[in-house]
Order: C-alpha cells, then structure tokens, then sequence
C-alpha cells in the first residue's frame, strides 16, 4: 500500500466532488424514500403472510 498515492487519489476524488443541486437532492432523496417505503412494505406483507399461515 502506497501512502502517498492513495491520499492524492483521495484529494483528487474530493475536489472532483460537489454539492448536489437541490432539485438533485430533492430527486436523490424521494427515490430513497420510496426504496426505504417498499422494504418495509414488503416486510410488512412477510409478517402477515407469516401470522395467517400456521406452521409456515
């Protein structure tokens, strides 16, 4: 492992970096949201199924 160059590759990511526009954000976050939303949906059907079939 190369110190010196993994940490100019590290500064050279980070400058490349930037702050996402708000409606970027905005999109980001609702996407997310919707994933996050769908797993829990999904979960929740599991355990329903679940506590209606004995012996599953």
């Amino acid at each position: 492992m190369k110190v010196p160059y993994d940490l100019t590759s590290y500064v050279r990511v980070l400058k490349m970096a930037s702050t996402p526009s708000w409606e970027e954000f905005s999109q980001i976050a609702k996407i997310a949201g919707a994933g996050i939303l769908l797993v829990g949906l999904l979960g929740f059907l599991i355990y329903i199924v679940m506590t209606f079939v004995p012996g599953a």
